[in-house]
């Protein structure tokens, strides 16, 4: 209901999706307003968040599956609506700049949905002591190794390509979507309220305006109001 709220005012809405378990009910429902309203979508750009590094365009654990399974083809987005890091490119470098180059010229963000990851990343923005401002390959941790989705990758990935920071945070409205008791521990981390790069979802309290949208097991013990 968010997204077709900011929709129903910007029908070129720029979406930046986030893969991964969380937000599939979220790009269902989607899929399902279509079928009511398919004009609704015929201008929307979708924007890719990050993607896993040297694997193929079609390995099943790329982000790139994904969306193309759960919100590009559902939705009926265009190849020219549609940015996309590619995930097996010969200069990731180059790759990441490439996509930097296209958000400045189409961006900023309007609506931006974010995961949280169990060790606080945001996209593949892992914990550090510096962070990055814009689209750049990225190191992955150990945490980021076992996500999920790469159980059923053909080859383990050998970098991250991620949106940076700025660019996120340029977006005009962030949802944050938490679900399971396993990101419980990061929540209640997000909740304390103390900023640290070392934990970048801290980062998401100077942003304004994030919305964070979880289940009961993610926020069980947590005072939102504290």
């Amino acid at each position: 209901e968010l997204i077709v709220e900011y929709l129903r005012r910007k029908r070129d809405l720029l979406l930046c999706a986030a893969a991964g378990a969380t937000p599939t009910l979220t790009y269902k429902l989607l899929g399902e307003k279509k079928q009511t309203a398919p004009n609704l979508f015929k201008e929307m750009r979708v924007l890719k968040l990050d993607e896993w590094g040297g694997l193929a365009m079609d390995d099943p654990a790329t982000c790139e599956v994904y969306l193309q399974n759960n919100l590009i083809k559902p939705l009926g987005i265009s190849v020219g609506r549609y940015i996309s890091f590619c995930s097996n490119s010969e200069n990731p470098e180059r790759e990441s700049e490439k996509i930097h180059q296209k958000l400045c010229e189409i961006g900023p963000i309007d609506f931006c949905v974010l995961g949280l990851g169990l060790n606080g990343h945001l996209a593949l923005n892992e914990p550090s002591k510096e962070l990055r401002p814009f689209a750049h390959v990225v190191g992955l941790s150990d945490a980021s190794l076992k996500h999920p989705m790469l159980e059923k990758a053909r080859v383990k990935p050998d970098y991250g390509l991620s949106l940076g920071l700025a660019e996120i945070f340029s977006a005009k409205k962030i949802l944050l979507l938490v679900s399971g008791k396993n990101k419980n521990p990061a929540m209640r981390r997000v909740f304390t309220k103390r900023l640290s790069t070392h934990f970048p979802a801290s980062l998401l309290w100077l942003h304004h305006n994030t919305v964070c949208l979880c289940d009961e097991d993610a926020a069980r013990g947590i005072d939102v109001n504290s």
